[in-house]
């Protein structure tokens, strides 16, 4: 645990460095604004091939409400949360959302980003996959195996709070630090005993028969969080009470198509349409802040501050911006 503490202390360092020599240069920290004639540029940022910010943007559902304000976006795609981190860190993504690993860990370092809804409970968006032909039959089975994840990511938080669950931490695993797509290479080739990882891949790995998912004590949530570059929300609030409005649209139309959706989706993620739309049917998106989503992202925080992966523990609710969402959806 310590040694990974320092690799993660590093890493933080790096994107804090990239904030500040954005700031030193001229040109960075200018992501959005005009910087002439010609319509306010929006850097929005697609976090994996999956929610409804790829059915906003294949729909082009943000043309209206974005023409209405002379915004134009500029889109950008991120495998998971950390790296997206960098470029928020160096103003070069305004609006996106992050799971609750990067959330975290962003706010522990006071990244310049809002929480200001959220994408859903996170009841069904993780699991940890063992080889479905190794010795690996539950959570305790995992000591001394290697496990792969990406650091800082939902899956490495929920890696982390099921094996507390069952008395164990990362100090008793071969942890390896792997983006989702490399994991997936390296579990096929059995290269990995485990693998913490959310959807698509999990079922996908399921349903093709190459892997089982560990149980769990309890039940464990994995909330996201839609989020905003705090200097562009503050210069910007029509923009982001729109962005709420189109997003929750996007998730809207999800619930109401689940066949178009998962066709959209299956394209974007090359995985058979009804795998995706299992995983689509399984919780519904809602940008609504619940009182569980809430709570299972304070109990992360205290477990994350315990093991010694973020500073200090937070309240979480003291991060929240509701007035983003409550002027976009009053009455």
């Amino acid at each position: 645990m310590k040694e990974y503490r320092n690799k993660l202390t590093a890493a933080l360092l790096a994107i804090i460095s990239l904030a500040v020599l954005a700031g030193c240069n001229s040109d960075a920290g200018k992501a959005s604004g005009k910087s002439g004639p010609g319509p306010l540029k929006v850097h929005i940022a697609l976090n994996g091939k999956m929610g409804p910010l790829v059915i906003a943007k294949e729909k082009g559902l943000f043309n209206e409400e974005f023409s209405k304000l002379d915004a134009q976006i500029v889109w950008s795609e991120f495998p998971s949360g950390p790296p997206l981190l960098e470029s928020l860190a160096s103003n070069r993504v305004d609006l996106s959302f992050l799971g609750d690993g990067a959330l975290i860990a962003g706010i522990d370092k006071n990244l310049p980003f809002e929480v200001i809804a959220q994408t859903g409970r996170g009841e069904s968006s993780v699991r940890i996959l063992a080889q479905a032909e190794g010795n690996i039959k539950q959570i305790e089975d995992l000591k001394g195996k290697t496990v792969g994840v990406a650091s800082g990511t939902t899956g490495h938080v929920y890696l982390i709070k099921a094996l507390k669950a069952h008395g164990l931490t990362t100090d008793d695993i071969k942890l390896i630090n792997l983006q989702p797509d490399d994991a997936q290479a390296a579990f096929e080739t059995k290269q990995l005993d485990a693998w913490a990882i959310w959807n698509p891949y999990y079922l996908n790995n399921i349903e093709k028969g190459n892997a089982v998912a560990l149980k769990v004590k309890g039940k464990i949530l994995a909330p996201g969080a839609i989020i905003a570059r705090k200097g562009f929300a503050e210069e910007h609030p029509e923009i982001v009470e729109a962005y709420l409005k189109v997003y929750k649209k996007a998730a809207d139309w999800q619930i109401e198509n689940p066949d178009e959706a998962s066709e959209i989706y299956s394209k974007e993620t090359k995985l058979p349409v009804s795998t995706v739309k299992t995983i689509i049917t399984a919780e519904k998106p809602n940008i609504f802040f619940t009182e569980d989503a809430i709570k299972a992202q304070q109990e992360s925080i205290d477990t994350l501050a315990g093991v010694g992966y973020i500073k200090k523990p937070f309240n979480f609710k003291n991060q929240i911006h509701n007035e983003y969402i409550d002027e976009a959806f009053k009455k």
